[in-house]
Formats: C-alpha cells, sequence, structure tokens
C-alpha cells in the first residue's frame, strides 16, 4: 500500500461535505472518504458530523470499527 498523505485536524474539518463537496471522518489517524454514503448526506450522520475524529464516539455507536472497511483511505490525520 502506497503512503497516504497527511493532512492536519483544520484540513479534516474542511471536508464537512458544507465547507467541501467532499465528506471525511477519521478513526484512529485513518482518515475516510465517506462521500458516497447515503448515511452522511450533507455531512450529518445521526449526532455525528463529519470532518472530525470518530474515535471517542464509536464507543456509543450500534456498530464496529469494521464499517470503516468499506470506505476509501485517504490520509492520514497528523
Amino acid at each position: 500500500m502506497s503512503e497516504l498523505p497527511e493532512y492536519t485536524r483544520s484540513q479534516l474539518a474542511l471536508r464537512n461535505g458544507q465547507d467541501k463537496p467532499q465528506i471525511w471522518v477519521a478513526y484512529k489517524s485513518i482518515i475516510y472518504d465517506v462521500t458516497e454514503s447515503r448515511l452522511w448526506r450533507n455531512g450529518k450522520h445521526y449526532e455525528h458530523w463529519a470532518g472530525q475524529d470518530l474515535t471517542h464516539e464509536l464507543v456509543d455507536a450500534p456498530h464496529t470499527h469494521t464499517v470503516f472497511e468499506k470506505f476509501n483511505k485517504v490520509g492520514r490525520l497528523k
């Protein structure tokens, strides 16, 4: 696997479906592109917002980390 580009938290925050068309979220320092997911329309997924690190929020989710396996990795969080 090739080296993923690094993004700051500020750069990730812009990929919230509002400021830029991309919808990205991070989990355990990996950034995933969830733009095509119908569950992330407009950058919101239930009470979660895109453009941020969701690592600590996953504990309360009704699913496990394996949900990220279906999304493309686009970078690493600095």
